[in-house]
């Protein structure tokens, strides 16, 4: 195994741009009752609206000179090319700080915050607060390699990306998290506990505790979680039992792609609804074009197979003794109660948030860069 480092530029070739065009324009729409909305799951209006606004305006050249303007790079990892931002600060004294992305999101997610966190003194920061960005597509993910063996769950990421940080020559480092990667993040954090400095995650795990008397406001939120895992889960049902079979559709038909996603930003976000009062189409669209021009969303989906049946938790048989930061924001899908997390966390920062969902660097940048630096201050 090579242990090169290697820049990396991200270029889609011009047929791979008209063939989506072309399939974009076939669209072939499924029906809809009529006034339905989003009962049923992704609306045939504003999804439309979404996908010919892809086929007539998205100008992907921009945003991939967008995602070029950080440094981007590869190297190999147990048997993967793993793709990486690896943003470093002016400021030598910085904190390195790996952030990891989750499910349907990726790199892009992060791309209002990497400036922020490296030159904080240009964000209303100061310099005090720099962090050098490691910032990896998962693999599977973006422009990491599709994951050719069976096994990569997020320890096995973990495990990776605590291999990249020791590659960079970071002998202590920060990880933050949500979603997948606050899973992730969790597990770098007992595996690489001798060099992780302190954890931040928007999305902390936790399980019940029948011991801890609940707030009337807790036991609201847990029933919340609960009617989300009857209503909403159905998609980590067939990702975690057949990846392979979904693959077939939302690896061939674009639009079926976008219906898939538009559906988890608007039902998972802060936006009442209104999906597009939080992210702008050309943020979802170079989230969802990252997908289909690496042609990963089959093996994105694969993550939810290795973590069902794998069973390969850390959390399950031990307690993140890393000073952990948890930033809560209050449309976050998984908002377990306080006690819960303080059972599996060394919490020692705690923020409540009154905006704010699942995509949190997305759509509240400001105060997640603020967080981020604010727990990071006590374990620098």
């Amino acid at each position: 195994m090579s242990e090169a480092i290697e820049p990396f530029e991200i270029h889609v070739d011009d047929s791979v741009l008209e063939d989506l065009k072309r399939r974009l324009a076939q669209t072939r729409y499924p029906d809809q009752i009529p006034g339905t909305d989003w009962d049923y799951g992704a609306e045939i209006d504003e999804t439309r609206r979404l996908v010919e606004y892809w086929r007539d305006s998205y100008d992907w050249r921009k945003h991939e000179a967008t995602l070029n303007s950080f440094p981007n790079f590869r190297t190999e990892i147990d048997g993967q090319q793993i793709h990486f931002l690896h943003a470093r600060s002016p400021h030598e004294n910085a904190f390195p700080l790996i952030i990891s992305h989750g499910w349907p999101g990726s790199i892009v997610e992060f791309l209002d915050v990497i400036g922020p966190l490296t030159e904080p003194e240009k964000h209303g920061g100061s310099a005090e607060d720099a962090f050098h960005v490691v910032c990896p597509s998962l693999p599977g993910y973006g422009f990491s390699e599709v994951t050719k063996t069976r096994g990569w769950d997020p320890r096995r990421m973990a495990e990776a990306f605590a291999a990249l940080m020791a590659r960079l020559g970071y002998e202590r480092y920060g990880a933050q998290g949500g979603d997948w990667g606050a899973i992730i993040s969790t597990e770098i954090a007992l595996y690489d506990a001798a060099h992780v400095s302190g954890l931040h995650t928007n999305m902390p795990l936790a399980f019940p505790d029948d011991s801890v008397e609940l707030t009337e406001t807790e036991k609201a939120i847990v029933g919340e979680m609960q009617q989300w895992e009857q209503d909403e889960a159905g998609y980590q049902k067939i990702q975690g039992t057949k990846p392979q079979t979904l693959g077939f559709g939302l690896n061939d038909s674009p639009a079926g792609l976008a219906a898939w996603i538009l559906e988890k930003f608007r039902t998972w976000s802060d936006c009442d609804g209104k999906v597009e009062s939080v992210f702008t189409k050309d943020q979802l669209l170079t989230n969802i074009t990252v997908y289909w021009v690496t042609s990963t969303i089959t093996s994105s989906t694969r993550l939810y197979y290795e973590m069902f049946k794998g069973g390969r938790l850390g959390l399950l048989s031990a307690k993140v003794e890393v000073p952990t930061g948890v930033a809560r924001f209050p449309k976050e899908i998984m908002r377990f109660p306080r006690k819960w997390v303080e059972n599996q966390y060394n919490v020692t920062h705690w923020s409540e948030f009154d905006r704010g969902g699942h995509f949190a660097a997305m759509e509240k940048p400001e105060l997640f860069v603020e967080d981020v630096r604010k727990f990071f201050r006590t374990v620098r």
